[in-house]
């Protein structure tokens, strides 16, 4: 009644393959998924605070060009950019950031202090000193960012 059944060696050493070959399988095949889904589990870098630099640099009724560079990363691919932000202060308490990227066609916009005015070359567009669209097909003032200033020092969120 009680028999007892007993594994032959070639029985035993297939078994004995597998469980080795599923162990490194999943030694590999572990890390390899964490790979692949790491991008979609990383912390959003976009809501980072970035340096722009000093607020003494910052004259008062002019807007001020900061250029700073970050970093993106999409997925694996890791990027660097330069990001180039005009901020205005009337007050030296109060700060606007704004983009240099017009609206419109996404030409870099320059500050013409003669015209007191952003002015975009592609299609004549004009801004004023706060980023409201004067002339010219852009659809939208210039994009602001939020600003906040700590130590003496400018930062803007996101970028």
């Amino acid at each position: 009644m009680n028999e007892k059944k007993e594994i032959d060696r070639r029985s035993f050493l297939g078994m004995a393959t597998w469980a080795i070959g599923g162990l490194i399988g999943a030694g590999f095949g572990i890390p390899a998924i964490a790979y692949i889904i790491s991008p979609a589990t990383r912390k959003d870098e976009a809501q980072d605070w970035i340096r722009l630099g000093s607020v003494s640099k910052v004259e008062l009724g002019t807007p001020t060009l900061f250029k700073t560079k970050i970093e993106r990363q999409t997925g694996w691919i890791t990027k660097e950019e330069e990001l180039s932000i005009y901020v205005l202060t009337e007050n030296g308490r109060d700060f606007v950031a704004m983009s240099n990227i017009c609206t419109h066609l996404g030409c870099r916009v320059r500050w013409i202090s003669d015209q007191e005015q952003f002015f975009c070359p592609c299609h004549n567009a004009g801004f004023s000193k706060s980023g409201e669209v004067v002339s010219g097909p852009p659809p939208r003032p210039l994009d602001q960012y939020q600003v906040k200033e700590e130590d003496g020092q400018l930062y803007v969120l996101g970028g």
